[in-house]
């Protein structure tokens, strides 16, 4: 797609914003209070203004904050409804959700066959626990299996665990190369020494404490500590590192092979290669975290799954995504670990509910699907060309460097498929403000990262649409760009608190 072409199709895209301002430019012109006026003309010129104190918004919010343990900051909307790829909130405004709920709602917002399963499982069976048998836990643990086989990843998949979430998904991953490294050393004269942890910075693995303390960031062990012992982190892609770092204390080495959280650097090939030969030479177990970037995100079924046997994993981790919004999570493990694995090793109350696998199992199906797939790929390089087409519109706040995805770094652009990000020279929040208020949700990762991880099932029309509203919301906080009146926008006010993600 031409330059020339994806500017076409920001101008279209942009109409709506001009014929606002025109509105807006009509209100001014009245002889109503100057206060009252500039209300009129704000609300008049967004498409969605954040709601204010006295909205009704506002009234609710605030009736509820009392009782809830303050653990995140959240930005004034309250969202009620979804369909597709939009979000309505309680006053019925409307917003492109280029979110996906963290990656979550790959299939859009209440897909009309998922939502007819839950009604119809929830009215058959919902919960047994995991003392008795039901018909969707062992199909769904099969799914999986067969699927990453048949897509070419992780080519020694044998079992699957069904879980609630990332981070129980990832704690019991910790475990079972825990049980491994035990297994391992037990006939060593110095039993129990196989322990140590390796992860990496920038990493992302969820908050419970073993998943935290594989996530080496100060920011979220500090209050918690001291963190589970036997852990230590590396740089990303530093090959030559690792020989010190991975020895025959290792028990388990777990990494995301395009980080999330820490601002959509992707693990080179080079370097998970590395990762396995070191792993297999000293009996260290390989973790793959794919809980944000596998099934189907990155134009793959899994993000490794372009990858030769020789750099798979043994434990493969997912959520996010296998349920689409409903909470479930799963461990995929070879037989040489499941092996090591007893009755009564690990457990979960509500993990592999009917409800939850029987909506996995079906999520699964379209997710695994290679024409999925191969749109995927092709809408990646539809956000490339608006990438490209920003850059070039506003060089000062978006860094220069485009890349490959390969690297991280600095890069302008990285990631795969439809987990990308866009690295700006200063801090997004008030982009991410503007974007809202004009109708689309975007959010941030990483240090001053743009993240985007919309609905797979985004059509190209919803892709020009909605970056043509992040065009808008530049200049507005940027100046015009095109080289003109850089810095001259309204700037808008204040850095609102990012959502703190949690697994």
């Amino acid at each position: 797609m031409s330059l020339r072409h994806v500017s076409t199709r920001l101008s279209r895209s942009a109409t709506g914003f001009s014929q606002r301002r025109h509105a807006s430019a009509s209100v001014a012109a009245s002889s109503l209070p100057s206060a009252l006026k500039n209300a009129i003309s704000k609300d008049a010129a967004l498409a969605t203004p954040d709601p204010p104190s006295d909205s009704q918004t506002s009234s609710i919010v605030n009736s509820q904050l009392p009782f809830m343990v303050p653990t995140y900051v959240r930005p004034p909307p309250m969202f009620q409804k979804g369909e597709g790829c939009y979000l309505w909130d309680v006053e019925n405004r409307k917003y492109l959700d280029f979110t996906a709920g963290i990656a979550v709602n790959s299939l859009g917002h209440c897909d009309a066959e998922f939502s007819k399963l839950i009604y119809q499982q929830a009215q058959t069976l919902v919960h047994t626990s995991n003392l008795y048998h039901n018909p969707w836990t062992g199909a769904l643990s099969k799914s999986l299996v067969e699927k990453t086989l048949e897509s070419g990843a992780m080519h020694t998949a044998s079992k699957a665990f069904i879980c609630n979430s990332g981070s129980e998904a990832n704690e019991a991953a910790i475990k079972f190369a825990r049980k491994v490294g035990k297994h391992l050393s037990s006939s060593s004269p110095e039993a129990d020494t196989k322990t140590h942890f390796l992860s990496f910075t920038n990493s992302f693995h969820g908050r419970t404490m073993g998943s935290l303390s594989a996530t080496p960031n100060p920011k979220y062990q500090k209050p918690f500590s001291p963190m589970v012992p036997g852990f230590t982190h590396g740089t990303l892609n530093d090959i030559a590192a690792l020989p010190t770092l991975i020895t025959p204390q290792t028990c388990g080495v777990i990494v995301e092979p395009i980080q999330g959280e820490g601002g959509i650097h992707t693990a080179t090939p080079s370097f998970l290669l590395a990762l396995r030969k070191h792993c297999t030479a000293v009996g260290a177990v390989l973790i793959y975290d794919e809980i944000q970037c596998g099934l189907g995100r990155t134009g793959h079924l899994w993000a490794h799954g372009a990858l030769p046997r020789e750099a798979h994993p043994d434990i493969l981790t997912t959520a996010k995504a296998l349920g689409n919004g409903f909470p479930i999570g799963a461990t995929l493990v070879n037989e040489f670990v499941a092996s090591k694995i007893q009755t009564g090793d690990h457990g979960t109350t509500f993990g592999g509910n009917p409800l939850g696998a029987r909506l996995a199992h079906y999520i699964l199906s379209r997710l695994s699907d290679p024409a999925l797939h191969a749109a995927v790929r092709a809408k990646e390089q539809v956000f490339r060309a608006h990438f490209r087409a920003l850059q070039a519109r506003f060089p000062g706040y978006i860094a220069a460097a485009d890349g490959d995805g390969e690297q991280g770094g600095s890069a302008a652009v990285r990631g795969k498929g439809l987990i990308l990000g866009l690295q700006l020279t200063v801090d997004p929040a008030p982009v991410v403000t503007a974007a809202r208020e004009r109708g689309l949700l975007v959010i941030t990762c990483g240090t001053n990262t743009l993240r985007f991880v919309p609905p797979l099932v985004i059509s190209e029309a919803e892709i020009d649409e909605g970056m043509g509203i992040l065009g808008e919301a530049m200049a507005v906080v940027f100046g015009r760009g095109d080289g003109q009146g850089e810095g001259e926008g309204e700037g808008v006010p204040g850095t609102e608190g990012q959502q703190e993600m949690v697994r």
